[in-house]
């Protein structure tokens, strides 16, 4: 499986935690003028990834719904938090060891999916992935992913993945993806649940510009069989014939960004026409039919908690649901039977002034009362962050956002040193709070402000 966090070049660094060795390497680089690759202040690292990326991109990784007060929330919610400093016990030896999902990890951290992360950067996926299992810290892939399952399991095949379902309105789809994800190694399915319709994201509206439409972040579906049936049958329903069906989209009217989407829309049409012929894949009514097949299955706002007994049929592996936030959902959950749940708001992507996800963690986690694993995500920037979320009740601490800036930034290093200064605070704080392991962070290590 994948390496230990601790196997650097500095022995002495190395048996004092993840923390000693970060800062002995950042350290002895400095001597010679070398800097990290990316930012290790948070909103450095924004301010970077700002610079980095595309405003396009910046908006749909950074944004989110309504005037941003949920993504606000989440983050002031951490403030109304501290950590009781505890000195003078023997914190010479620490574990940031949990037990999760059957397995033993190394560390508290799981990262979240996010989708269309060739916005970041053209490896998009392979390098998070990568940089993930170099860490030992399990990757939960995107429905939304550039690349499809399969080509991540095989650029980080030691890696530990989860794969996220976005419960499409084709069951047929949803089960073939469901086999894919168990074929390819994935360890758990995490059923998302508060996408089934898109949040108003209003930088992404301001530029008018949605990911999908160019056929960005839709290489799981294209890639899978029951899909690209889907897309053949739309193409003939439509007139019969695949020159009619070309000649019957909507006029777009050709501007040179226009130009673009298509050739990136033929270009990504390879995986449905079987064609690396941008020439031809033009000609073909496929690509096109391709997105709009995606725009039509991607969600269903007629899921409902029956419908939920389905994804037992279609896999074997254990089902996570995730955002939940109402404390009466998560024993809904429980009594669905599931093997965990995910806390979050997408990190204030879909309803402006949600509730807090850090408000209910601790409600939650006394109700659920450690019956299943509970994941915890949506305003996590820094190691500190992780700590409250543990002392709260979490069993693992989902990052998002950081780590996209990170790949933006300086591709699968900087994804690698993102989470890498994230676990080295964890250790920090937990070495300074006067405990040894997570096991022994709870509620007693904070202090309410």
């Amino acid at each position: 499986m994948a390496q230990s966090i601790d196997a650097p070049d500095d022995p002495a660094a190395a048996s004092r935690g993840i923390s000693r060795r970060t800062q002995s390497d950042i350290y002895r680089a400095g001597i010679s003028g070398t800097r990290p690759r990316v930012p290790v202040d948070v909103d450095a690292l924004e301010t970077a990834a700002r610079k980095a990326l595309s405003a396009e991109a910046f908006a749909y990784i950074a944004g989110g719904a309504g005037a941003e007060r949920t993504v606000a929330a989440n983050r002031a919610a951490f403030g109304r938090w501290q950590v009781w400093p505890r000195p003078l016990r023997d914190v010479s030896s620490r574990d940031l060891s949990i037990e999760f999902l059957g397995s033993r990890r190394p560390t508290p951290l799981v990262l979240a999916p996010l989708g269309v992360m060739e916005m970041a950067h053209d490896e998009a996926d392979l390098a998070v992935a990568r940089a993930a299992a170099s860490l030992g810290v399990p990757y939960t892939l995107s429905n939304q992913a550039s690349f499809a399952m399969e080509d991540v399991r095989d650029a980080a095949p030691a890696g530990s993945r989860l794969f996220q379902l976005y419960w499409s309105a084709s069951d047929e789809l949803n089960a073939s993806l469901l086999r894919r994800a168990e074929a390819s190694g994935c360890e758990a399915v995490v059923v998302t649940l508060d996408t089934h319709l898109l949040g108003w994201r209003t930088r992404d509206l301001d530029l008018a510009y949605l990911p999908f439409t160019r056929a960005m972040g839709i290489a799981q579906y294209s890639s899978d069989p029951v899909f690209q049936q889907l897309v053949r049958e739309r193409v003939r329903a439509s007139t019969g014939s695949a020159v009619d069906a070309a000649e019957s989209a909507p006029p777009v009217r050709v501007t040179p960004r226009a130009v673009a989407a298509g050739l990136r829309i033929a270009r990504k049409g390879a995986a449905v026409t079987g064609s690396s012929s941008v020439r031809e894949n033009l000609r073909s009514p496929l690509p096109r039919a391709a997105v709009e097949t995606f725009l039509d299955v991607f969600s269903t706002p007629a899921l409902t908690w029956e419908d939920l007994a389905k994804a037992r049929q279609w896999t074997s592996l254990p089902i996570i649901l995730k955002g939940i936030v109402h404390p009466d959902d998560a024993i809904r959950a429980l009594d669905a039977g599931v093997d965990g749940i995910w806390i979050s708001n997408h990190g204030g992507r879909q309803i402006d002034q949600s509730v807090p996800t850090l408000e209910v963690l601790p409600t939650i986690a006394e109700r659920v009362a450690g019956r299943v694993p509970i994941v915890f995500d949506s305003g996590v920037r820094q190691g500190s962050d992780v700590f409250i979320a543990l002392a709260l009740g979490a069993t693992a601490v989902a990052l998002g956002r950081p780590y996209a800036y990170g790949l933006g930034v300086a591709g699968e290093a900087g994804v690698a040193e993102v989470v890498r200064n994230v676990l080295a605070e964890l250790d920090i704080t937990l070495g300074l709070a006067g405990l040894t392991s997570i096991a022994g962070v709870d509620r007693h290590a904070l202090r309410e402000a």
